[in-house]
């Protein structure tokens, strides 16, 4: 049997709401760390008044955690807040910038009072600079990173992406820059600041496309199917659906020629190199999807693959989870939920040989573990009681 995961022992007191916060939480969760979400008594995000279960919206990034239901607006929370504090290593809020301070609870209030803590701000646009203030949502800073200006098709224009990537990215970088604040804590014995944005997640991540506008100056269009730098790279038709074909090297556009019955075009002088592909994309694109046209995905895939070029088809979520590859690796979870019944989630993407991350606690219902914790940070079953008549805690 493996150790404890990796994060076993680490305590996070989680104050977010909506993804990019509770994302990150979540992936400290995974791997073993001890999540309380600390959330407004008053309920949940887009859960409609009346509604007898949680939102996917919720249950989707809140699963290992814990919950406290404590209404920080009050002095009462607040001074309960700052009691518990010190059984916790971590916190984590996404407020617009000045919130916690204008509660007492900012960092700089916190690590001078608790030197070890290491403190994680989530928001749009940073602790500072001429946006600081704005409120920030995924699609608004999936514009302001130049994301979607090279997402999409010329035909499109700027296309958003399928999933909220902003919020999911600045998740991952903030628990990337809270396991990095811990591990340098063991090295000096104090905590610090982690802050990151939905707006430095994103361009953080733009990478070659960033790259190719170092190196000319000019600003890089949308990308649509293909990749802008390689042919042919991109996504093709074929008889009942789509695949992806990455044949970016020579040998590789040999290989895919020969599997489609097209030996001709290597010697058709417009296909001759890696430049004459990329300039007469389309006509090429055109060549391959006549021939995928003859048969299945299913069929290319196996064929395009066994010579030696990389395929995959292009799936939606009905098949992606019912994947042999996917199950194979663990990345559909089910769980028993009181409200939903069987409670279904992703897995964990990163695998630790020795330390595996696990999952095995549900999203937690509101409140649900407050006297619990409360014990274990030392208040007596008669305070517990005075809280909640006084509703700071539910």
């Amino acid at each position: 049997m493996g150790r404890p995961p990796a994060l076993a022992g680490i305590r996070v007191l989680d104050l977010t709401r909506y993804l990019a916060g509770p994302f990150c939480t979540m992936l400290l969760s995974d791997h073993g760390a001890d999540v309380v979400k600390l959330e407004s008594p008053e309920g949940r995000e887009f859960r409609p008044p009346g509604a007898e279960r949680d939102s996917y919206f919720f249950l989707s990034s809140n699963r290992g955690k814990r919950s406290l239901a404590c209404d920080l607006r009050a002095e009462g929370g607040r001074e309960l807040f700052r009691r518990v504090l010190p059984h916790f290593d971590v916190v984590v809020e996404n407020f617009r910038p000045g919130v916690m301070e204008s509660r007492g609870l900012g960092a700089d209030a916190l690590l001078g009072r608790h030197p070890r803590l290491v403190y994680c701000a989530i928001s749009g646009f940073g602790p500072d600079g001429p946006y600081r203030d704005r409120p920030g949502f995924d699609q608004i800073a999936q514009g302001m990173s130049g994301f979607m200006s090279v997402t999409g098709t010329p035909e499109s224009g700027p296309t958003r992406a399928g999933i909220a990537i902003g919020d999911l990215l600045a998740g991952i970088f903030a628990s990337q820059g809270i396991a990095l604040a811990l591990f340098e804590r063991e090295r000096s014995g104090r905590g610090q600041v982690v802050n990151t944005s939905l707006l430095e997640g994103l361009v953080g991540v733009m990478s070659w496309s960033a790259g190719m506008f170092f190196e000319s100056g000019q600003a890089p269009g949308p990308a649509g199917q293909h990749h802008p730098l390689a042919s042919p790279y991109g996504r093709f038709r074929a008889q009942d659906g789509y695949l992806n074909i990455a044949a970016g090297r020579p040998s590789m556009f040999e290989n895919l020629a020969r599997a489609l019955g097209h030996e001709d075009w290597l010697a058709d002088p417009r296909f001759a190199d890696p430049v004459a592909r990329v300039a007469n994309r389309d006509a090429l694109s055109a060549e391959i999807e006549a021939a995928l046209a003859a048969q299945s995905v299913d069929h290319w895939v196996e064929v395009i693959n066994e010579a030696g070029v990389p395929a995959g088809p292009v799936l939606d979520l009905a098949q992606v989870f019912s994947d042999p590859q996917v199950l194979a690796r663990g990345m559909r979870v089910a769980l028993e939920h009181p409200e939903v019944g069987t409670f279904e989630t992703t897995g964990i993407p990163v695998k630790l040989e020795s330390s595996p991350g696990r999952i095995e606690r549900r999203p937690p219902l509101l409140g649900e573990h407050t006297d619990e914790v409360l014990r274990e940070c030392g208040l007596a079953d008669a305070e517990i009681s005075a809280l909640r008549s006084s509703e700071i805690v539910s």
